[in-house]
């Protein structure tokens, strides 16, 4: 199930993902952004999850 948020993007940064829809490498805008939230998880989740480890066994 996907769940809709609402995001605002300065212009520039929205000319770019339609730049990158129109060149193929994107179906639509919604899979650049979730492409992007992937990357973002991947590199900072693990540390996220890291760290609520480390809090459980100081208590």
């Amino acid at each position: 199930m996907m769940k809709r948020i609402t995001i605002r993007l300065p212009q520039q940064q929205v000319e770019m993902l339609e730049q990158m829809v129109e060149a193929g490498e994107f179906p639509t805008i919604s899979e650049a952004v979730r492409d992007a939230v992937r990357v973002l998880i991947e590199r900072r989740g693990n540390r996220i999850l890291r760290d609520k480890d480390q809090v459980s066994f100081k208590v």
